[in-house]
């Protein structure tokens, strides 16, 4: 079912492209360009939410264009994930599957996977914040730009964030016919279709697009167990895992009653149905960083080959109404979700893995949203126009709230209940959570241009934020709560807090400017409420604040053909918010006393002959936790310390066991690069009038990065490695390419996470070789 779903939306897909291509290929002519391509053309950006040359901005923003993009994901990647290694500064992971991408920008993110964990990184896609880490897992397709925004973006943004913002424009409508698609076949039979299509159907006053995306992967991982299973998970069994159906529509209709005023339309709808992360158990053995262990072949004796399936939908209201020297922006958006992952949380079977004979370390986990609602509104007034003073002010409220349910592995077990066997069924080892966020804002920016080469800008934020977690459902054996008596059922936290910048810019000449700022934002509390599926408590983490500073340099010169920028950076976090696990991996919530960075970044763009483009990028950083108080629970099963610490340790009772913790002041925050180079290089040989060949590549190249908060020799990373390859040729005006292409083209295998306890790894995507087409229609 799952692949005839996908075929048949691919079908759909291609016939609503196929039509208008044929028609355009007929005149093509009439959309080609008047010349070729002699620089790198002008990169304009919304990082202050008006439209800029890059070199005008005073913010620190890494740009990946839509065609780059597609090229990372045509092998059928995620398309989030694959941004991790291509923005200097910017890391993205996830251990959660497909539906929970984890965002790090100069080193500041979250390890939680708990599905209520707060990040501090933004997540926005066209105008609409997505605050839920199920909700920025949306797939980007049909996109025109993405910018990341690096450092606090407190001012202008709907959400505080004190890490930066990642921001996705897809292509708007227009009232001209335009159209693009893009599809690949590659191992696995992994299909990739992004495509989109619009024009005007009332001229000059109404326009539409539709963009889709449909992605598709066999599953190819086979489960070697033969043994018993206590929840019924026939195996062993070839190609049972690692396969997706993610499917992605979205309709736009743009009215332009008159040149002042506009209204853009949007609503989009996803329905995924894929496998979730898979552990590999013992893939890391104690006192090495190495493992042997395959990427297509596990040994899971629970969990029903880790389903996981999300349905989402959403909808958008964007009003732009000029009255002269003023513009209203009303932006009105609601976005829905709900679905389910499961896994084998040990990663493998427990009676591959005996003590003394027994089985051991049973590990199995669902995490489920029974109904997720977001509702955000924002209102914007801005002055117009080119003179010299420039300011916007707003309101902006926000509310989230959700149902969420965990259940534990008891819960899924077919033996009858005993209360003498942990074996056995328990149907009450669930809990349910109704978790509630709610924020307003207020916020406004001016600026001021002084002579023709000195701008000064200032904004400032005031946010409430507000977080509410009631237990509705508490997990029980039998007639027995599983919940600590004297710990609260219903917990609310509140953050009120002031976010600013200031910034100047000094433009050098009309191709080249400099600048500064300084920053403060704040992350609002976070409630941890997922521990009660274990019997523990809640715990909780007040608001972290951040100051950030950074200088900068932006050009784009040799008669365009280099564009260079660069900055450094400085950040100090108060109070910031991390995250542990304790021994049943389960999420623990604490503030430690603050956290430090420095660090660099750069990228360059270079077109050193015709034909010939390069494009190199690379980060620096440095973090540090300061705090002496602080200590994590390490690595340990069963009592046993499984992993080899590095830190300073020492032993505390734990529900009257005793528990070994380590301390963390002056470790680096868990996956922060220390470094992370990327490159990529096309070259074109053209004949004729007709098109003509080529041949592009990209890599990237990752340094030292911890995955825990303390250190280990086991559960790092460093140099990792991955690169892509595509040769094809190209028609006239490259209206279309025909293309074969590799993913991982070396079919390296990197370490992208790690569970502590059962010494499990989690490794990135294998291999892909396949073939691309693309065309568009401008």
């Amino acid at each position: 079912m799952k692949s005839q779903t996908a075929l048949a939306f691919t079908a759909l897909c291609l016939a609503t492209v196929a039509l208008p291509s044929i028609a355009a290929a007929q005149t093509a002519d009439a959309g080609a360009d008047t010349g070729p391509e002699t620089g790198l053309g002008e990169i304009v950006v919304t990082a202050e939410r008006r439209a800029e040359n890059l070199t005008d901005v005073p913010v620190s923003v890494g740009v990946v264009s839509g065609d780059a993009l597609r090229t990372f994901t045509g092998g059928g990647d995620d398309t989030l994930l694959s941004l991790a290694g291509r923005v200097p500064s910017l890391y993205v992971e996830s251990t959660t599957g497909r539906i929970f991408p984890r965002f790090y920008i100069r080193g500041l993110g979250n390890v939680d996977f708990y599905l209520g964990a707060s990040q501090p990184v933004s997540i926005i896609q066209d105008d609409v914040v997505l605050e839920h880490v199920v909700l920025k897992s949306n797939p980007v397709y049909d996109v025109a730009q993405v910018e990341v925004l690096r450092g606090p973006q407190g001012s202008l943004f709907g959400r505080n964030t004190t890490a930066g913002i990642v921001k996705f424009d897809t292509i708007r409508p227009t009232m001209d016919l335009q159209g693009r698609a893009s599809l690949s076949y590659g191992t696995y039979n992994s299909v990739n279709l992004d495509a989109g299509i619009g024009g005007p159907i009332v001229d000059g006053k109404v326009a539409v697009r539709l963009s889709v995306l449909a992605q598709h992967r066999e599953d190819y991982v086979d489960n070697t167990y033969t043994g018993p299973s206590l929840d019924g998970t026939v195996s062993p069994a070839k190609n049972t895992m690692g396969g997706f159906t993610d499917q992605n529509a979205r309709l736009q209709v743009l009215f332009t009653p008159t040149e002042d005023l506009s209204l853009l339309l949007s609503g989009h709808v996803r329905d995924y149905d894929g496998t979730s992360t898979l552990f590999l158990r013992g893939a890391l053995t104690k006192g090495s960083n190495e493992s042997t262990a395959s990427r297509t072949r596990v040994a899971f004796d629970e969990a029903q080959n880790n389903p996981q399936a999300y349905n989402t939908k959403g909808a958008s209201a964007r009003l732009a109404w000029n009255f002269g020297d003023i513009e209203l922006t009303s932006i009105t958006a609601y976005e829905h979700t709900a679905g389910y992952s499961r896994g084998d949380t040990d990663g493998g079977a427990a009676a591959n893995f005996p003590v003394n004979g027994v089985a051991n370390g049973y590990g199995q986990s669902q995490g489920q949203i029974r109904d997720l609602d977001q509702w955000t509104q924002e209102l914007r007034l801005a002055s117009t126009g080119d003179g010299p003073f420039k300011w916007q002010v707003g309101g902006y409220y926000f509310d989230s709230r959700d149902i969420t349910d965990f259940y534990q592995r008891r819960y899924f077990l077919t033996a009858p209940f005993s209360a003498t066997n942990a074996q056995t069924n328990n149907p009450e080892n669930w809990v349910r959570l109704h978790n509630v966020n709610t924020s307003w804002a207020l916020f406004g920016q001016v600026s001021y241009t002084i002579g023709d080469r000195l701008t000064i800008t200032a904004g400032g934020r005031y946010t409430e934020d507000k977080k509410r977690t009631q237990l509705i459902k508490v997990a029980s054996t039998g007639s027995t709560v599983n919940f600590p008596a004297t710990a609260a059922r219903d917990v609310s936290l509140t953050g009120k807090e002031p976010s600013w910048d200031l910034s100047a810019l000094y433009k050098l000449s009309d191709q080249a400017s400099v600048y500064a700022r300084v920053a403060r934002g704040f992350r609002g509390p976070t409630i941890q409420g997922r521990s009660a599926v274990f019997g523990s408590a809640f715990t909780t983490a007040n608001s972290e604040t951040i100051t950030s500073g950074e200088v900068g340099f932006k050009s784009q010169l040799l008669d365009n053909r280099l564009r260079f920028s660069a900055s450094a950076f400085y950040w100090r976090v108060n109070d910031i918010q991390l995250n542990g696990n304790d021994s049943d991996g389960n999420g623990v919530l604490f503030n430690a006393d603050k956290a430090d960075a420095y660090g660099a970044e750069a990228e360059i763009e270079f077109l050193p002959v015709d034909n010939l483009s390069l494009s190199l990028g690379g980060s620096l950083l440095h973090t540090k936790i300061k705090d002496s108080r602080v200590y994590a629970q390490v690595c340990a099963l069963n009592g046993v310390v499984v992993c080899t610490v590095e830190d300073p340790t020492i032993t505390r009772p734990v529900f009257g066991a005793p528990t070994v913790f380590a301390s963390i002041d002056g470790n680096p925050l868990p996956n922060a690069p220390k470094w992370n180079v990327n490159f990529a290089a096309r070259y074109d040989i053209p004949v004729g009038d007709a098109g003509g060949f080529f041949i592009a590549t990209d890599w990237n190249v990752q340094g030292y990065t911890n995955f825990v908060l303390y250190k280990t020799r086991e559960f790092y990373s460093k140099n990792n490695f991955e690169g892509g390859l595509k040769i094809g040729i190209t028609g006239a005006d490259k209206s279309w390419e025909f293309a074969a292409f590799a993913r991982n083209i070396t079919n390296e295998k990197n370490l992208k996470g790690v569970i502590e306890n059962y010494m499990a790894a989690v490794y990135n995507e294998p291999r892909i070789f396949g073939v691309s087409f693309s065309g568009k229609i401008r």
